[in-house]
Parts: C-alpha cells; sequence; structure tokens
C-alpha cells in the first residue's frame, strides 16, 4: 500500500492536508482531507489517481457556501457528524456526563502515518472528551476505520452512540440490503435513497436472520456486474446498525455503529494529572468500493482469506482442502445411539466424506430441546462408558480417516438443567426475580461472569483434549434480549460479544488446528468478526435447494464460498416439505462448503452411488472454490439464475445454470459467462457428474432435441464472445440446475 501526505492552503488561508491511499493492485484508493484543526473529511473513494496532489483543492472544489435559512457554515460531514460542524440529521456522536449529553466540538492535534494506515487524534478539551480515529486501506481494496473515545473527565462518561460514516456521490441514489427470517434469510429489497434516513438495526444480541450483510448504495439499477456500488459493513456480532442519510444540505451518508444500551458502556474517570481515563472502541466500519457487487464481494472475500491465512501462520497451521461433512442433525435428531451412528458414519465414509459431526443429543439431560442444555458433560443415558461410548464413536470415526466433530451451544441453558439449579446468577436477566422471555425453552449464560466463563470454557476445553475433537458447531438459538448481568447490573450485550471471541479465540489457540462453526439458528450470526474467527458459517437451517439459491447468492456478497456451509439434504426438505431431484440438492451445494444433511440410511444404494460421483467431483474443483473469484449473473428472466467461480489463474470455471421456475421464454434464453479472459479461448462442456442431465427425456430435462454442446466434447468459444451473447442453456424442468466447466485451451 502506498500512502501519501499532501499540504496546502485553501483560498480562506486554512492549512489543508490530505492523506491520500492507495493499493493498485486492487484498483481502490481512498483519501481524506484535514481543514484547519477539523475533523477528517472524505474526499475520494473509488479507483486509484492519476494525481492525488490535486486533491489539496478539495477544500474550495468541495465545500458548500453558505444558504439562507441554516447556519453560517453548510453541513460539509466529517467522519463524524456533529452539530459543530453544522449537521442537523440524526445524532452520531452520543456522549453524556452525570446524564447530560455533551456536544463537542473536536480539534485534531495529531497525525500519526505507520506502515498500515493513519491515526488521527482529536479532542475537545473544554468537555474532556478524546478520540482516536483509526483508517487503513487494506490489501483487498476495502477501506476500514473505527473510533476510539477516551475519558479525560474527572467523572464519568456513559458512551451512547459512536456512528462512523463514508460520504458517497449524489448519483448514488439507490439502496440495496437484505430482510428475512429464520429458514429465508438475505432476501433482498431495494428502495430509492431519498432525503431522510434508512436504517437497519439489529437488537436481538446478533446480527440476526434480518441483518444486511451489507448496506449498498449505487447508480439506480446497479446489478452484480454492472453500476457503481458503495457498500458497508460494521464488523460485529452483537447489536448493531447501519443506515443511509441524505439531508437536503448534504449528499448521502452510509455508516454503522454498535447499538448500546443505556448504561452499558460507561468509562470511569481519569487517574492521576494527565493521565486518559477508561476507553471504548467501536467495531471496524469497512467500506467497499466497486463495479458491480461481484467486485465489492470479492474485496470482502480476499480480505477473510488473508485474515485465516495469517491466523494459520501464526499457530503453524497448514492450510487443508475444505472437508467434507456430514452432520447428524436431519439425519437422526435427537435419536442418538452408537450403532446407528456407527453405522451411518460407514455410508458416510463410503460416499467420500471427511468429517462427521455429531449434533445436538449427546449431553446431559439433553433428549429434546426442553432440558440439558448447559450440562456440557457426555450423557451416560445415551453414551454409557465403555465400547458404545461417544469416546468409543469419534476413535471409530477417526479410524475411517474422518474428522470428528461435535455440536455445542455454549451461550445458553435451559432452566431445566443441573447448570440453573446450581448457578441461576449465572443467566442475563433484568431483575433478580424475572427472567426474559424464553426461545426455545432457553435462556443466555452471562459469559461476562468469569464464573460461568471459566465452566463453559472449561468443559469445551476438556472434551476437544478427550474426545479428540477436529471440528465445533457452535450454535446460537435464542435472541439475546433485556441482557443484564446480575453481577454487575448493567445491561451486557458488549461484554457478551467480546466473552464470544474470547473463548474462540481461547480454543483455537489451545488446540491449533480445530475448526469452528458459527451457527445461529442458521444464518443468524454473519459477520468480518466471528467470521476472522469461524472457520465457516452455516447459511440457512433451510436446505430447500430452491430457498437456497438466493440464500447462498447474497450471503456471498460478504462470505467467501469455502466458508460457507451448504449441504445436500433430504427430498422433499424437512423445512418446506418442497420435492427436489437429487441433482438439484447437489448442485445448490456444489460451491460452498459441501455437506450432507440427510439420513443416508434410509436412501437406495443408487443415490449412495450418485452421490459419491458428485462428492468426487467436488474435491477436483474446491481449490478452485477456496481461492477463486465468485460470479453472479445478472439475468433479465427473474425465473433463472447463473452463478460461478472462476479459478484465481482464471484458467477454469464452474459455472451453474438454475431454473427455479418456469420462464416466459420457452426455452430459456441464452445466458451470459462471465469473469473470463476475453483474450483466451475455452472449452465448455457439462461436468461429467451430470453430463446426461438437460438431454432429451431425461429426467430433469424437457428438450425435445440436442443441445449442440451438451456432451463430453463440448465446444470451444472465446470468453469475450461468451460474455457478450454467452451460449443457450439446458432446456430443464422448474427447480432444477446443471453444471458446466469452462477450460481454458
Amino acid at each position: 500500500m502506498a500512502i501519501m501526505d499532501f499540504h496546502g492552503t485553501s483560498s480562506r488561508g486554512e492549512e489543508v492536508r490530505i492523506v491520500y491511499f492507495e493499493q493498485r493492485a486492487a484498483r481502490s484508493a481512498f483519501a481524506f482531507a484535514i481543514v484547519g484543526d477539523d475533523l477528517p473529511r472524505i474526499v475520494h473513494w473509488g479507483r486509484p489517481l492519476a494525481d492525488p496532489r490535486t486533491l489539496v483543492a478539495a477544500a474550495d472544489a468541495l465545500r458548500p457556501q453558505r444558504v439562507s435559512g441554516a447556519l453560517d457554515e453548510t453541513a460539509w460531514p466529517s467522519i463524524l457528524p456533529t452539530q459543530a460542524e453544522a449537521w442537523t440529521g440524526s445524532p452520531r456522536f452520543v456522549v453524556r456526563a452525570g446524564g447530560m449529553e455533551l456536544f463537542c466540538r473536536f480539534a485534531v492535534t495529531d497525525v500519526r502515518i505507520d506502515d498500515d494506515g493513519v491515526t488521527v487524534d482529536a479532542r475537545d478539551a473544554e468537555q474532556g472528551v478524546r478520540i482516536l480515529w483509526r483508517c487503513e486501506l487494506r490489501e483487498s481494496g476495502l477501506v476500514r476505520q473505527r473510533m476510539t473515545v477516551v475519558n479525560m473527565r474527572s467523572g464519568e462518561l456513559e458512551i451512547g452512540t459512536v456512528e462512523l460514516a463514508f460520504p458517497v456521490p449524489a448519483d448514488m441514489t439507490e439502496i440495496l440490503t437484505t430482510t428475512g427470517h429464520h429458514l429465508r434469510e438475505r432476501s433482498p429489497q431495494r428502495q430509492p435513497f431519498t432525503i431522510g434516513r434508512f436504517q437497519k438495526a439489529s437488537l436481538v444480541g446478533r446480527p440476526d436472520f434480518d441483518s444486511s450483510l451489507l448496506l449498498n448504495v449505487g447508480r439506480t439499477g446497479f446489478g452484480f456486474t454492472h453500476g457503481e456500488v458503495y457498500s458497508v459493513h460494521v464488523a460485529w456480532s452483537g447489536n448493531s446498525l447501519m443506515a443511509a442519510e441524505r439531508l437536503p444540505y448534504t449528499s448521502g451518508l452510509i455508516g454503522g455503529a454498535e447499538a448500546l444500551a443505556g448504561g452499558e458502556v460507561t468509562l470511569c474517570a481519569q487517574g492521576g494529572a494527565g493521565d486518559d481515563g477508561e476507553r471504548y472502541t467501536t467495531p471496524w466500519l469497512y467500506g467497499a468500493y466497486g463495479e458491480g457487487l461481484n467486485e465489492v464481494a470479492a474485496r470482502f472475500h480476499a480480505e477473510l482469506r488473508t485474515t485465516h491465512a495469517q491466523w494459520r501462520a501464526e499457530l503453524g497451521v497448514p492450510e487443508k482442502p475444505r472437508p467434507v461433512i456430514l452432520n447428524t442433525w436431519e439425519a437422526v435428531y435427537f435419536q442418538h445411539d452408537f450403532g446407528t451412528l456407527k453405522v451411518l458414519a460407514d455410508k458416510a465414509a463410503a460416499s467420500g466424506v471427511e468429517r462427521f459431526v455429531v449434533d445436538d443429543g449427546w449431553f446431559g439431560g439433553r433428549r429434546d430441546d426442553t432440558a440439558g442444555l448447559g450440562d456440557w458433560w457426555v450423557s451416560q443415558d445415551v453414551w454409557p462408558d465403555g465400547d458404545h461410548s461417544l469416546k468409543a464413536l469419534a476413535d471409530y470415526v477417526h479410524a475411517k480417516g474422518m474428522e470428528f466433530g461435535l455440536w455445542f451451544e455454549p451461550e445458553m441453558v435451559n432452566p431445566d438443567s443441573a447448570m440453573y439449579r446450581e448457578h441461576p446468577d449465572w443467566v442475563l436477566r433484568p431483575t433478580a426475580n424475572r427472567l426474559p422471555m424464553q426461545g426455545r425453552n432457553q435462556q443466555v449464560v452471562d459469559l461476562t461472569n468469569p464464573q460461568a466463563y471459566e465452566y463453559v470454557y472449561g468443559c469445551m476445553d476438556a472434551l476437544v483434549t478427550e474426545l479428540g475433537i477436529d471440528y465445533i458447531k457452535w450454535d446460537h438459538n435464542k435472541y439475546v434480549t433485556e441482557a443484564v448481568s446480575p453481577r454487575t447490573g448493567r445491561p451486557a450485550v458488549h461484554g457478551q460479544t467480546l466473552a464470544v471471541y474470547r473463548i474462540f479465540r481461547d480454543l483455537k489457540t489451545a488446540h491449533p488446528g480445530l475448526e469452528i462453526e458459527s451457527c445461529s439458528s442458521g444464518g443468524g450470526r454473519v459477520d468480518l468478526a466471528i467470521l476472522s474467527l469461524a472457520d465457516r458459517i452455516w447459511a440457512s437451517d433451510c436446505v430447500d435447494p430452491v430457498e437456497r439459491a438466493d440464500i447462498q447468492r447474497y450471503t456471498s456478497l460478504l462470505v467467501p464460498p469455502e466458508m460457507i456451509g451448504e449441504h445436500v439434504g433430504a427430498s422433499p426438505a424437512h423445512s418446506t416439505h418442497r420435492a427436489t431431484s437429487q441433482q438439484m440438492r447437489m448442485a445448490m451445494a456444489f460451491f460452498g462448503h459441501l455437506g450432507i444433511e440427510w439420513n443416508l440410511l434410509k436412501e437406495p444404494q443408487s443415490a449412495l452411488d450418485e452421490l459419491g460421483v458428485w462428492v468426487d467431483a467436488y474435491k477436483r474443483h474446491r481449490a478452485d472454490f477456496a481461492h477463486g473469484t465468485v460470479i453472479h449473473g445478472d439475468e433479465a428472466d427473474p425465473a433463472v439464475r447463473v452463478d460461478g467461480v472462476v479459478s484465481a489463474s482464471g484458467e477454469r470455471a464452474v459455472y451453474r445454470f438454475t431454473q427455479l421456475t418456469t420462464s416466459q421464454t420457452y426455452p430459456a434464453a441464452p445466458v451470459r459467462l462471465l469473469g473470463l479472459d476475453p483474450d483466451a479461448d475455452y472449452l465448455i462442456q457439462p461436468l461429467a457428474c451430470n453430463i446426461g442431465s438437460g438431454e432429451p427425456f431425461t429426467q430433469i430435462g424437457n428438450g425435445q432435441s440436442e443441445l449442440g454442446w451438451w456432451n463430453s466434447q463440448g465446444i470451444v468459444m472465446n470468453g469475450e464472445a461468451l460474455a457478450a451473447f454467452g451460449l443457450r442453456p439446458p432446456c430443464i424442468h422448474p427447480a432444477n440446475a446443471v453444471l458446466f466447466s469452462a477450460t481454458r485451451v
């Protein structure tokens, strides 16, 4: 990364300082101006500039004129707009002393540039509040910023809101977010970016199903492949908000913050003379610029891949292919026993599975979801010591050449449990005599309590060692509401979130190579902070492949494919009762971290044989999925989807054509194949695992003549032609998908 520092003078005689960041390989640049001693204002965000020195003129080029009926200065928002700089929109910096809100005017006192970014020190000396703003341009091309608030007062300082902002050009006129609920996460929604404030907040202790992983604004009609777009993401796994706001006096701002309850974070006073008091640091706010959402997504994927590569290097853990998983939940639910799971493990290994995960029901009195949660010891009723113990099953799984995984829900407890009966004070509650409303018969363990933390961590640590656990499926099934710690009497979501991060780090440090999945009733906790620690997420409890088509597509705006759990389930699907072909179920799970959520004991050998063929095909391509570029098409036909992954070298690609419903066009119109080298020629052919699909009179196809390229010979076409007019996909029935490859020749 290059960081350049320029100085000049505005027409008003003010000193102007420009700090310009550039990642030329990522085609990304960012700059801010400090005018006088004002807080930084972002003056460039986009592609690298030929002559960034000219940004010194930004104070004159971008500062608005005074207008009638307003203040002496018209708002030109900084990274933390306040009323002191004429901001009259929603309050973005709220702090209180003695219950009284302070209105701060910050003056920059120092700017420190290092190899990774810039730290700006600013103070309101009269009111005793100091802020440290950190800004970095990452190798991925992402910009990230966060702020530390320091108490320099003689009394306490309560933190209410610290909402950082990025400005966007005035012609960014459309907002794209996602909404959702359990079993239907990441459903896209669009609206105009008009005057006013659009906000999405999550106040249930996690990002939740309705979370928009990204808040995107762009030119009206922007899509995956076209249109300028600016996106933000709050890297925080607790309560948070993201917002887009425009005033009559300003172009738009996009940003976000942690959402804090009153009294949740209160900074104690400074110590002796000259000593700072306590401090609060916001989550990172990430910003991405791109031409279309595919470029934005590629930046987030690169960021996460780099983060995990660094983590593996620190722990001395080599990279390995993503192991194919079998998870026992939809296979047997709570009906565990050694004999059943032993035979299921045999079927799994024969199908090419490399990791066998035992889900809920192995511990305490947990025979259903009403009891036992929190009693983290192996149930003697289900797994008695000896030849039929859980340890015996783990050893058997390991002997079959598979890794062994186990389900936990460390943050939760059933009131009907030994843990709760012995330690009712370890549960978050609004008053001494009232519990929060339950969900799934659960309450939330107060992990900010050191005793509760040590109990949960100690149980997990011991079991990882005792059973040789390679993988933890970490679940989180209850909304965190009325979350007050009995130990402190304060709201505790902030501290609870930090405690979860700590357990992840502690377990993975103590057991190098241990992998952990973030599951939260499916896709309820997906953000960059948890993803920097977790090895994958469970995108949704719904494995219906029709529903998954968009759940996985919009989850991949943030999460790279190798970190998205995508499983082959039963038909009809347990969550929707929709019947689908095995071909559709396997094709929809192909690009991600492939798994099986299916009782193989009830399937005919022909289905298992077909499954094995697809698992083998996945293994041949998974290295490309773990390093390649995700491509989603902008199809005019709402009935179809085209998704793909192009290898990092550009030599290979795999595409999926999905026919969700019937189309107005019959057969389906040609589709563009994007992401290929326009100057190269490519062999296009069906993947061998589904070469029979889509031909006339087969199970999933309804074409009545041959499709000229749908055979083992395929066709050779130029990358530019494939992106321009594309090729005709097979004519297939609704709720079906086919896979095909492109290989440079």
